[in-house]
Formats: structure tokens, C-alpha cells, sequence
């Protein structure tokens, strides 16, 4: 497969010219005192689409949840644009699992994603009509428009996840985390998600996916990140997305063949 990277993603960038949209020093999660993360270091580059890799329990949730607050490390810190998350809540986006969230609550598929606009207002403020405005316009971007009045809970799972897209798009933010938004969603539906993405990118965007399908990363991806407690590698994916590294992160012989 082919990797269809934007010119931006090409040129060589030396260290002192990076800006890093996310930095993690030092990071260890731990349940009920067994580590899930451990002595994590990570730089993400403002304007990848970056994938986080690993087999099932190798932490990849887990590393998003504490980037976000949600989950508190034992060790470490996180920065957006080298400051705390709590002071940069609004430059940030995230979808999460589809399976963690209540599809029986009864809501609009406008109304899910007019949920995104409240950051902006604060929680005194209700959407107006400027506000329903960028709400219609994301979720025709997702394909979704005609669905605005249906009740979440008779979506199908692709649909749903398009809702939750949306959701994070009319939040305009400089940051987008999505944890597995590929999973459980038809051929269509998933090429619609990754062209969103790849646009999301081209904008200046930072996009960082928890993924699963190992035969799209270099198509879908320009950086990846190998994850499995440990960091195991990170950077462009023409440079490290090869046998070694995922022999080293999945524990078993791997080959892959990446086009040029």
C-alpha cells in the first residue's frame, strides 16, 4: 500500500524547528499496582495523523485517558503545547470508544453534536443558532445530515460513530484524539472517517488514533507510534513502521511490505 502523505509531511523538519502540539515525560499508569504504562516519553508533532499501535492490553486507551486528564498517572506529566492539559482543554477534541458510550440515552443526532459547541459557550450559555448552524454543517461533512432528528439509539454502529466524529469536529480544535474509530464500522463508513482525517491534517490539524489494522497503517497514517506498556517507537511511518519494531512490540515474527 501506499502512503498518501501531504507535502508538509515530506520535507525533513529538523528538532529545533518541530513545534510539539503534545509532550509526555515520564509516564506510568498502573491498576490496582500493576503497571499498564510505564516510563512513557513521548513528542507528538503538531500536523500528523498518527496511529497508536499494540496488541490488547498494551495500554493504547489507557495512554489517550491520561493525556486527557481522565485517568491519573502514578508518575509523569503531559503537556498541550507545553502546558498542562487543564489550561488547554479547548484546543482539544476526543472520540472515544463506541462501546463506552450510552447509545440508549434519548438524544438527537443534532443535539450529540450541538454537545460539542458547549466548551466554547460554557455550561451557563445554551447553543443558539450559530451554534445549530456548525453542528448541521459537521454532520454533512460526515454524511449525516439527513439523520439530525433520529434518536441515537436507532443508528446503526457506523452511523453512530459519525455522530460522535462530528461531535469532535464542531469543536474546530488543534487537537483530535479518536480511540479506535475504525472499529465496527462498514467499508464506507471507514473510508469517509479516514478521509476526514486526512483533510483534518492537510488543515494544520493533529490527529492521534488508536488503531488496530496493521495492513492500513501506511496507507491511512504518516506516523505511528509502537506501544506495548512500554514505548517500543515512534516517528514517520516510511522510517520505523517495519518488521523489527512490530516483532518487538507483538512478541512474534511479523513482515510487512511497504510500497514507496
Amino acid at each position: 500500500m501506499k502512503s498518501h502523505n501531504s507535502d508538509q509531511h515530506e520535507k525533513t523538519v529538523t528538532a529545533a524547528e518541530t513545534v510539539f502540539a503534545v509532550k509526555v515525560d515520564d509516564l506510568t499508569v498502573a491498576y490496582n499496582y500493576k503497571p499498564v504504562l510505564w516510563d512513557i516519553d513521548l513528542e507528538i508533532p503538531e500536523g500528523v495523523l498518527m496511529a497508536i499501535v499494540g496488541p490488547n492490553g498494551a495500554g493504547k486507551s489507557t495512554l489517550i485517558k491520561s493525556i486527557l486528564g481522565i485517568l491519573k498517572p502514578i508518575a509523569g506529566s503531559v503537556s498541550i503545547y507545553g502546558k498542562p492539559y487543564k489550561e488547554q482543554r479547548s484546543l482539544v477534541a476526543y472520540v472515544p470508544q463506541k462501546g463506552s458510550v450510552d447509545w440508549d440515552f434519548p438524544t438527537t443526532a443534532l443535539d450529540v453534536v450541538m454537545m460539542g459547541t458547549y466548551g466554547s459557550l460554557g455550561w451557563i450559555k445554551r447553543p443558539k443558532q450559530r451554534e445549530k448552524k456548525l453542528a448541521l454543517e459537521a454532520l454533512e461533512k460526515v454524511g449525516m445530515l439527513s439523520f439530525k432528528g433520529r434518536q441515537i439509539s436507532q443508528l446503526s454502529g457506523g452511523q453512530q460513530q459519525r455522530i460522535f466524529l462530528a461531535r469532535a469536529l464542531v469543536q474546530d480544535a488543534s487537537i483530535y484524539f479518536m480511540d479506535e474509530p475504525f472499529q465496527g464500522v462498514d467499508a464506507s463508513t471507514e473510508i469517509a472517517i479516514i478521509n476526514i482525517l486526512k483533510a483534518l491534517r492537510k488543515a494544520g490539524k493533529t490527529v492521534v488514533v488508536v488503531h488496530h489494522d496493521l495492513q492500513t497503517v501506511p496507507e491511512y497514517f504518516d506516523w505511528v507510534t509502537f506501544l506495548n506498556v512500554k514505548k517500543i517507537a515512534t516517528g514517520p511511518v516510511k522510517d520505523i513502521f517495519n518488521d523489527d519494531n512490530l516483532t518487538k512490540t507483538y512478541g512474534i515474527n511479523y513482515k510487512v511490505s511497504i510500497q514507496e
